[in-house]
């Protein structure tokens, strides 16, 4: 049920009872109308990320991840001009890492040059924490308890653990195999993919079209230097058996030269031997980091900040675990229903590809056109960094969006133990 169908069946339930609600509407936007600008309008001044590498044999194997997280909360600061005064609070998403990484992102913070003085925390909702970092600072300043902050994301796959999002923490097992939601928390995320494809009639043909798609826009990309604008050079260490070399590290490891429908059609599956997702149709396990710096548009116009975009709205849904995929395809509708815009008003959709199963479906319900999913190519190609991503997503939306003269995009992704977030920014 979408926000409005909520307010119209309450609004229905309160007149029964014998209540007026001249006043119960659907809200237009959580943040703001669309083309119209607003003094309190949440702008994004900056937005930027670092390549992504692949975990444990990529450029970035040997990088602490503190450091991926210090080149961008430098990269924006630098780009945007703000003043760290203007910066009420850091809020870093991050997913495999001990403790929601608190205390290494506060060094990392430190490290990169913020007084004391600014506050930083850490947040875990899975594969959504980059984006519900800077829902967090949105939120923030729309409630007026700060002006100003950065929502960030970092992820070392490689330092993190196993690859379906590190150890589980102790539980009461037996209590959650006598629940069978809470059980199905525990199906690995790649039989969930299994699941959305046979349940919901994904066939091996559309993953493997959408690999090869994902692979092919994020070569373009390369080739065109479309990722330079949103992309922080990291200057690191890779060591090479007994050999360190310095490198600085401009371009994402993942997509792969020579991808083709016929290539992924011969590999094999991974999750289920007589299923349909395979390695070719999966994220990539990466190493990465993003940052958003947030802040409300009279605070930048006083200081002469120039915005690249807005936030319009947020949500985010749950559903089934054992189908956590189709995520976007509940969260999607009803971020559009804040903002006060449908599916054919969207200019580009940044939809994560966990899975090809999942994303297809998504894209196929929504009625997402082809040619607005995924411009550069997603996380197939790219990779996944998982707290990360989130925040990588409304960088490269935004850049691509100022680049072409689009106006609208959406950022979404499914979350594991069953949930789909979405978030509607406007360019400018």
């Amino acid at each position: 049920m979408n926000a409005a169908a909520r307010v119209n069946k309450l609004t229905a339930q309160l007149q029964q009872q014998g209540i007026a609600t001249p006043s119960l509407a659907p809200s237009t936007c959580s943040g703001g109308v669309v083309g119209v600008k607003s003094p309190d309008d949440v702008v994004i001044i900056s937005a930027l990320r670092t390549a992504i590498g692949k975990a444990k044999k990529g450029q970035f194997k040997d990088t602490q991840p503190d450091d991926l997280l210090k080149a961008v909360l430098e990269g924006v600061m630098a780009d945007s001009g703000a003043d760290y005064a203007d910066i009420g609070d850091v809020v870093v998403g991050n997913v495999q890492l001990s403790g929601a990484y608190a205390g290494p992102a506060r060094m990392a913070q430190l490290r990169a040059g913020f007084p004391v003085e600014v506050p930083l925390n850490t947040v875990n909702r899975q594969c959504s924490s980059g984006l519900q970092a800077v829902a967090n600072v949105f939120s923030a300043i729309k409630a007026g308890i700060i002006d100003g902050g950065i929502g960030a994301g970092v992820e070392s796959m490689t330092a993190g653990g196993a690859v379906g999002g590190g150890s589980i923490p102790p539980l009461n097992i037996d209590g959650v195999l006598n629940n069978k939601l809470a059980a199905e928390c525990l199906v690995p995320m790649g039989m969930t993919a299994e699941n959305v494809a046979e349940r919901y009639g994904v066939t091996r043909e559309d993953q493997d079209k959408m690999g090869y798609e994902s692979h092919t826009k994020a070569l373009r990309a390369q080739e065109l230097g479309l990722y330079d604008d949103e992309i922080v050079p990291v200057t690191t260490i890779f060591k090479n058996g007994d050999e360190e070399t310095t490198i600085t590290v401009t371009k994402d490891d993942g997509p792969r030269e020579g991808t083709s429908m016929e290539g992924l059609a011969k590999l094999k599956t991974v999750f289920k031997e007589d299923g349909s997702v395979t390695a070719g149709t999966s994220s990539q396990v990466s190493d990465g980091a993003a940052a958003v710096l947030l802040m409300r548009r009279s605070v930048a116009d006083a200081r002469g900040l120039t915005p690249i975009g807005v936030m319009r709205s947020y949500k985010v849904v749950g559903c089934k675990p054992d189908e956590m995929g189709i995520g976007p395809a509940v969260a999607i509708p009803e971020a559009l229903a804040a903002a006060g815009l449908t599916i054919d008003q969207i200019d580009s959709f940044e939809v994560n590809e966990a899975f090809a199963a999942q994303a297809a479906y998504c894209v196929k319900a929504l009625g997402i056109p082809n040619e607005k999913l995924n411009p550069l190519g997603g996380a197939i190609a790219l990779g996944h960094p998982l707290g990360c991503t989130g925040s990588r997503q409304i960088a490269t939306l935004l850049h691509h969006l100022r680049r072409t003269g689009g106006k609208t995009g959406v950022v979404s992704m499914c979350i594991g133990t069953g949930m789909g977030a979405a978030g509607v920014f406007e360019a400018e």
